[in-house]
């Protein structure tokens, strides 16, 4: 458990490591470079590499941190994998219920697995609960997580493949877009951005723009921080609090 760099969280926790590819986001995963490179370091908890794998020993890390964190769970593997036993996911949130004082935004690729899980059980009012939608074949995920109920459901929409078009937002409370990194990262377009973000605001949707990436939103490719994070020449950190309290 760490800080982070992410732009959107404080803290990470990885009660598992590693993960499979299931959709065309997959294709450059940071975290399966970071596997390697830590597995490469002899890092503990990355000697299996990227193979899917239970971390029991970090279960209680939570709970020996007072201090009100907002952590996100699984950075480095997908909470609802093929391959997680439920019973070890109930112990998961068994210690996300035992500290009501932190947040925990969970994201995934695998609706219909969240899906199941949580038609037996019920959210926690502390967890945000997101899904990850990269290009229009991958918009079935928001009609499964508008469904299940929780206190917050937000979109990870990164990396951003392609316009994705009418979106129907109702229920979603957060929106997240960035484009993708590294040197195999392939540009996403400031017109997608800016679609999902006007129907955010039609939508009443806080909307969060994470990053460009790679290529910049002149189609040039550079560092990621040298594209920076401005679209349309502002920054946009909505989150879904100030709209609610608007």
């Amino acid at each position: 458990m760490k800080k982070t760099k992410i732009e959107w969280t404080e803290a990470t926790w990885n009660p598992t490591t590693g993960c499979t590819k299931v959709s065309a986001g997959c294709k450059n995963c940071y975290a399966e470079t970071m596997s390697f490179r830590l597995k490469a370091m002899g890092t503990s908890g990355y000697e299996n590499g990227f193979q899917f794998s239970l971390m029991p020993e970090r279960l209680v890390q939570p709970l020996n941190i007072k201090k009100a964190t907002m952590f996100f769970v699984n950075s480095m593997s997908d909470l609802f994998h093929e391959d997680m036993p439920f019973d070890y996911l109930n112990r998961i949130f068994d210690v996300i219920e035992q500290t009501p004082h932190h947040q925990y935004q969970i994201l995934t690729k695998r609706e219909n697995i969240l899906n199941d899980y949580f038609s037996k059980r019920k959210v926690p009012k502390n967890v945000w609960l997101g899904v990850t939608v990269e290009n229009k074949k991958s918009r079935n995920r928001i009609d499964i997580l508008r469904n299940i109920d929780a206190e917050i459901r937000f979109l990870s929409l990164e990396p951003l493949l392609e316009d994705l078009g009418e979106l129907d937002l109702s229920n979603i409370h957060w929106a997240i877009v960035g484009g993708e990194s590294g040197h195999k990262a392939r540009p996403m377009k400031a017109s997608w951005a800016i679609n999902i973000k006007e129907q955010c605001k039609e939508q009443n949707v806080a909307f969060f723009f994470k990053q460009w990436g790679t290529w910049g939103a002149d189609n040039v490719k550079r560092s990621k921080k040298a594209n920076g994070r401005l679209l349309e020449g502002e920054e946009w950190n909505e989150y879904p609090a100030e709209l609610e309290s608007a």
